[in-house]
């Protein structure tokens, strides 16, 4: 399998790996967010001095406004984090 395959993959296993946990396994509610984004980004949104902070990444998110993050506004968030660290080399 090529690198980028590869990289696919693994996006698309992370994605599984967190949704679901707490309903439908096709969408990332808010608390699955926040795990995903601390374990696998190092985003640290603790408690409720961070809520504000949280919400607005949820909401920039869900494009569809339906209150979940489907693979589609996962992937536009990991493509826009990617440019940025690109941007910065």
């Amino acid at each position: 399998m090529t690198r980028l395959l590869n990289a696919m993959g693994t996006l698309i296993d992370i994605f599984q790996e967190y949704a679901g946990q707490e309903g439908d396994a096709k969408t990332l509610s808010k608390g699955e967010l926040k795990t995903l984004l601390s374990k696998e980004l190092g985003m640290k949104l603790e408690a409720a001095k961070d809520k504000p902070a949280l919400d607005k990444i949820f909401k920039d998110l869900d494009s569809n406004a339906d209150g979940t993050v489907d693979f589609t506004e996962f992937i536009t968030m990991v493509a826009v984090i990617t440019s940025m660290l690109q941007s910065s080399k």
